[in-house]
């Protein structure tokens, strides 16, 4: 009987050995396992550095620039830099150095008739129409008062643009190959169109019978042969103090007319009945510069404030 309890005892204890050393085995073997897990070269804490790597890699692996060229902006890598650049959330991408060097070696400037001319412009054909009208003694909107030349003709009031038009000497060409060439002295106002022209009875009649009343026609800016010189004249009422002026006989269109005060030259305003107006009398009665739409520039002096005087000078454009 005591022979089989201690039996029973040592079994127990073997077992209990076992089983701790069981468990020991087990608990070094997790620790080798992971010792060894912790060694290897792969691990995914990598990646990320490795990825980096690769890019820096691919950006700085550039084709070697040619013997004896430096490298510039414009070399591959500049063009990399800017495309990462914009993926990145750039919202102004850089010009590319090609256009940028090619800026800096030939500069090019608007033509000064586009910035000048206004909407009619020279070595420009407008299609239009042709309608008539009784023109009096030729006076008009452009305030050049009575013509002695009743070849004159009113601008649609899209093409006469604040009187920019006024002055300007345009030749008019029919579809049965008869022209005139007529001074714009007048507005015609809606509804005629953009392109339109209300011609004299006597400038109509050179195109067709004043009987037809309309006509398809086409037209061009004319610079014309003319021995006229330009001829100045201060609106009534002008003074020292406030003053209008407008320019007559002027080969080609007027774009600007400045006069010349303390502070140096000053622009004029234009109104639609063509005076260029100086409404606090600076410059009234000092130096004028007129500059027509080819950028040609005169100055007169000797021009006293004489209203409703037209007063002439020695100068005149040069023909186009």
């Amino acid at each position: 009987m005591h022979e089989t309890t201690r039996q029973a005892a040592r079994q127990r204890r073997r077992r209990r050995r076992l089983l701790v050393g069981t468990t020991t085995g087990l608990i070094v073997t997790g620790l080798l396992v992971g010792l060894v897990m912790t060694m290897q070269p792969d691990r995914k804490e990598d990646a990320g550095p490795a990825v980096a790597t690769a890019v820096a890699n691919s950006q700085g692996s550039l084709p070697a620039a040619s013997p004896g060229r430096k490298p510039s902006s414009a070399s591959p890598s500049a063009t990399s830099s800017s495309s990462v650049t914009s993926s990145a959330g750039s919202t102004t991408p850089k010009a590319s150095p090609s256009r940028s060097a090619a800026s800096k070696v030939s500069p090019r400037k608007a033509p000064v008739t586009t910035s000048l001319a206004g909407r009619i412009r020279p070595k420009v054909t407008y299609p239009g129409v042709a309608t008539v009208y009784k023109a009096g003694v030729g006076d008009g909107a452009c305030s050049y008062g009575p013509s002695s030349d009743m070849m004159i003709a009113a601008m649609n009031t899209t093409d006469y643009e604040t009187s920019r038009a006024c002055g300007a000497y345009i030749r008019v060409r029919a579809a049965n190959g008869a022209s005139v060439t007529v001074r714009i002295t007048n507005e015609c106002p809606l509804p005629c169109a953009p392109g339109q022209l209300d011609l004299s009875e006597q400038a109509f009649a050179e195109l067709a019978p004043v009987s037809t009343g309309r006509l398809a026609i086409t037209w061009s800016l004319l610079s014309p042969d003319t021995s006229g010189t330009i001829s100045i004249r201060y609106k009534n009422g002008s003074s020292p103090y406030w003053c209008g002026i407008q320019a007559i006989g002027h080969r080609n269109p007027l774009a600007r007319l400045e006069v010349r005060t303390s502070g140096g030259w000053r622009q004029l305003a234009r109104t639609d009945y063509n005076y260029f107006l100086s409404p606090d009398g600076s410059g009234c009665g000092g130096a004028i510069r007129l500059t027509d739409i080819y950028g040609e520039q005169l100055t007169i002096n000797g021009i006293a404030v004489r209203p409703d005087v037209v007063q002439p000078t020695q100068v005149q454009f040069a023909r186009h």
